[in-house]
């Protein structure tokens, strides 16, 4: 019995956990990408960004597909590779904290950049250990398969 609540309760943390995570990849992409997306490709050229109206379709894409991939639990893994890989290359092109003297911009900079390093490392904890119970990926590992064997 206390062996059930416990899987319901880490079921559930984890599910809820998976959503949280993902909310601000979905929200900068349906929120603030796609509405701006002029503006966000003019800053992605300021920045150096080759190729940046490509680029920023294929960013929507990744933080879109990724998300969903790690919300629902479908091959979250890789889904946290490549939520991993466009925080890498965010902190690679946005956040040089390094590079400024004007001390509020040095650390604006330096949190969104510790803070996309915070995220990088629970997309590695997905990759390492998938995406847990209450998701499709244990579903399909469990042997279910929508009623046919």
């Amino acid at each position: 019995m206390a062996t059930d609540f416990s899987n319901i309760f880490q079921g559930t943390l984890t599910l809820l956990g998976r959503v949280s995570l993902c909310a601000i990849f979905i929200t900068n992409a349906v929120g603030m990408n796609i509405p701006n997306f002029e503006e966000v490709v003019s800053s992605m050229t300021r920045a150096g960004v080759p190729q940046p109206r490509a680029a920023l379709v294929l960013v929507i894409g990744v933080l879109l597909a990724g998300s969903s991939m790690i919300i629902f639990g479908w091959k979250a893994k890789v889904g946290g590779c490549l939520l991993f890989i466009y925080l890498l290359l965010s902190n690679y092109y946005f956040h040089k904290f390094w590079s400024y003297n004007d001390p509020v911009m040095y650390r604006t900079e330096m949190v969104q950049f510790f803070k996309n390093l915070s995220l990088m490392g629970a997309m590695l904890l997905i990759v390492a250990n998938g995406s847990g119970p209450y998701s499709l990926d244990a579903r399909s590992s469990s042997g279910f398969s929508g009623g046919k064997k």
